[in-house]
């Protein structure tokens, strides 16, 4: 008798969770430095933690959306003073 999940399915649920967590902390993150490094892979992670059916759907798309706007903030400095890198 079994009484826990597979090991494989349930790490692979926590790893796409995990994912999503960390697309969000990241889009959020790279709305303030580095955006654009961490703008992609925000992107990146909420992608594929969706594309694996992640439990925390939520967040996965907060990380995408905040990844997104990271590349949009990044594109309007950019018009704006002519370099890829912004400061305060």
């Amino acid at each position: 008798m079994q009484l826990t999940a597979p090991a494989g399915r349930r790490t692979g649920i926590r790893d796409t969770d995990g994912m999503a967590v960390a697309s969000f902390v990241l889009g959020l993150l790279g709305l303030l430095v580095l955006n654009v490094f961490l703008g992609p892979t925000a992107i990146a992670l909420a992608s594929v933690a969706l594309w694996r059916g992640t439990a925390r759907r939520g967040r996965a798309l907060l990380g995408l959306g905040l990844g997104i706007a990271d590349l949009v903030v990044l594109a309007a400095f950019m018009q704006a003073d002519g370099t890829i890198s912004w400061s305060f």
